[in-house]
């Protein structure tokens, strides 16, 4: 079993691995090389860099180790040092498993990105052979615990240690490993911009992220500072009992003395009693010959014997003022040291305050980059429009677009957008956008999904504003719109004949503009757009995805299932324009039946009047007066026919009248051939 580990160990040296999921699945994880180009390495690298930052925040607290007060002597804040001696060994496990990865991480060929193939080298030894001899001493000295080696192991073990030594020998450590933690940021960067693009991915956040470097560099000047306060009063210290180390002081001084963990020694009280240690080494004392300079506030202020929260945010703001004032207001003394460190502050400022404002400054204006563009576009628009001398109800209309069309896109140019992506992807994201409001109409939502999506890919978005003629009856119609917001009044006087007029109001969900499918779908229609029988005024503001006319055609050429029977009726049955001709042929059918009715009833109501005169007249008339009547046969002929010519005459005035008051027909709508395509 061993001799076959060790033959894939030594086998899996020399040849990559398989690519294959389902291959790599069989291998174990210790032996697997990731993607650089993965999601996991990704996430990983912007998760380090956090982890970098807080291991930067880190590091300087150690410098808060020692505390002196009004004892003249320094210890050690054991409580501060368990705390972050346990945060940086957590931050530690992260350095380390970065040097994992980087040992099973592939990397890109040089050679083949030259013929921009860039291809991954997957061999184990290669990987380590070339992070041995780039980066591997950079990330070793950052990953080893060398603080916590040397305050909680090398120190304690020494038997003449004093908190000066702990403090002086802590300084210099962590400041010759804060510079490789420091340096491992940039590279770090500069992978994540190659693989995702950006670090920040709002502006906010990339504002922030530039000023918590600006912080973090005024926490690590207020540390220093404060380490470096204790150690010039340490040197005074020093210095006084120096002199008093001779026979003619008694008790003479011992530099142990400067120790508090000799604070309760006979001989130390017996010194501390007689000392001037503290009277020399005052800062409030100006007749002293010891200057403090730049760090007497540390000691006039009592910051040195103050809590860590209170020690820790006034060294704070002590960094931030004089790294933004550039080291302005710092009053040093001759002490070489503390000048450097004041040229170090001013040279410091200048940079970081420089790359803070560039960086904010760019990282603000791209969030307000369009918003500066579209108030450009509209000082230009003003200016066109004072100088061609525009009315003012159209330059009321031209600032109402402009305002609604950035209200509704934010100055983003949809189109241009989907045109730079995949046929694939454009499709998909229109499908999203377009497919349930294009089933919201009544029409198409009985087609299938393969033609609306035909449907969908091509439908470009239209914004109007209030009072907008889209189309005037008469006009050629250019495109077919779907309503997604707002309402729109669509009316026709046929072809302008006095006496009719039918308006409509169009809602979310609605169209206009069907005289374009009626076109499209003829086989033998002509290059010449067909007219509009309807004219298109926008209620309110208008929001829309429009169909343009070779668009259309494109797709019912394409697709004979929009010629099928079923989706003709429901053409007919929901456009407005069909609609409008079935009610104006259905109201004209009714007033001519109405009209022919009330002159049948009138037809009527005469032969019933004039059989009551017929019938008077004969019961009048006696048995003896038969023979004379017979007489009169001739005049009785002549009236009949008389009234007989009158009941005529009525009649063919009412149909006279009828024929007057008739409605003008409305045309039939056109409507293509269909018989050379059979139903689905």
């Amino acid at each position: 079993m061993n001799s076959e580990f060790q033959r894939f160990a030594v086998s899996s040296r020399f040849r990559p691995f398989p690519k294959s999921f389902s291959l790599r699945k069989k291998v174990p994880w210790w032996y697997q090389i990731l993607d650089p180009r993965s999601k996991f390495i990704a996430k990983w690298n912007r998760t380090f860099l956090y982890a970098c930052l807080f291991a930067l925040f880190l590091d300087p607290l150690y410098f808060y180790f020692p505390i002196t007060g009004d004892k003249a002597c320094m210890q050690t804040d054991i409580v501060l040092g368990v705390f972050v001696t346990f945060s940086r060994t957590v931050a530690d496990l992260f350095f380390l498993f970065h040097m994992v990865l980087k040992f099973r991480t592939a990397y890109v060929n040089p050679k083949s990105r030259v013929y921009g193939r860039k291809e991954l080298i997957t061999d184990p030894h290669q990987i380590a052979t070339r992070y041995l001899k780039s980066d591997f001493i950079i990330d070793l000295l950052a990953t080893l615990p060398l603080p916590q080696i040397v305050v909680w192991f090398v120190i304690p073990a020494l038997k003449n240690s004093t908190a000066a030594h702990v403090n002086h020998t802590l300084s210099l450590i962590v400041l010759s490993q804060y510079i490789p933690r420091l340096f491992q940021i940039f590279p770090l960067q500069r992978r994540i911009l190659k693989t995702s693009g950006l670090i920040a991915k709002t502006a906010l956040a990339g504002a922030l992220y530039n000023l918590g470097f600006y912080m973090l560099a005024s926490h690590v000047l207020g540390a220093s500072w404060y380490v470096t306060s204790i150690q010039r009063q340490y040197e005074c210290w020093r210095i006084t009992c120096k002199k008093e180390m001779n026979k003619t002081h008694s008790p003479s001084c011992n530099p142990k003395f400067l120790d508090c963990a000799i604070l309760g020694d006979r001989e130390r009280e017996a010194w501390f009693r007689r000392t001037r240690v503290l009277t020399d080494c005052d800062a409030l004392n100006d007749k002293n010959k010891f200057q403090f300079g730049m760090f007497a506030d540390a000691f006039t202020d009592h910051v040195s014997s103050s809590r860590f929260f209170q020690k820790y945010f006034y060294c704070l703001w002590w960094g931030l003022k004089n790294l933004s004032s550039y080291g302005q207001n710092l009053q040093t003394s001759t002490y070489s040291g503390e000048t450097l460190f004041s040229s170090f502050i001013c040279i410091s400022g200048l940079i970081l305050f420089a790359h803070l404002i560039g960086n904010m400054q760019n990282y603000l204006q791209s969030s307000t980059a369009r918003l500066e563009e579209w108030r450009l576009k509209q000082k230009d628009t003003e200016e066109w429009m004072n100088h061609r001398q525009l009315p003012p109800e159209l330059q009321e209309r031209v600032r109402r677009f402009v305002q609604y069309k950035w209200l509704a896109t934010r100055g983003v140019d949809e189109e241009a957008i989907l045109r730079s992506l995949p046929l694939d992807l454009r499709r998909q994201i229109q499908r999203h956008l377009c497919l349930d409001i294009v089933r919201r109409v009544p029409y198409f939502g009985q087609m299938d999904d393969q033609l609306l999506d035909a449907i969908c890919e091509r439908l470009v978005s239209s914004l109007n504003v209030k009072d907008t003629y889209i189309v005037r009856e008469g006009d050629p119609v250019k495109e077919m719109l779907f309503i997604i917001r707002g309402q729109v009044e669509s009316s026709t006087t046929d072809g302008g004949r006095s006496g009719f007029f039918n308006s409509i109001t169009l809602k979310p969900g609605d169209f206009c503009g069907e005289e374009l499918l009626t076109w499209a779908l003829m086989a033998t229609s002509s290059l010449n757009l067909p007219s509009s029988t309807r004219t298109v005024k926008t209620l309110t503001e208008l929001e829309a995805f429009a169909l343009r006319a070779e668009d259309l055609k494109f797709v019912a050429s394409q697709f004979k299932r929009l010629h099928s029977k079923k989706l003709q009726h429901a053409f007919r049955y929901y456009s407005h324009q069909w609609r409008a001709w079935g009610a104006c042929f259905i109201q004209a059918a009714w007033r001519r039946y109405r009209k022919r009715q009330l002159a049948m009833e009138l037809l009527e109501k005469e032969n019933v009047y004039t059989n009551m005169m017929d019938q008077e007249d004969y019961e009048e008339i006696g048995v003896e007066e038969i023979s004379s009547h017979i007489q009169n046969l001739g005049a009785t002929v002549l009236a009949s026919k008389f009234a007989a010519n009158t009941k005529k005459g009525a009649f063919r005035k009412v149909t006279i009248a009828e024929s007057n008051l008739k409605m003008p027909k409305m045309f039939k709508p056109t409507e293509p051939d269909f018989s050379r395509f059979q139903e689905d």
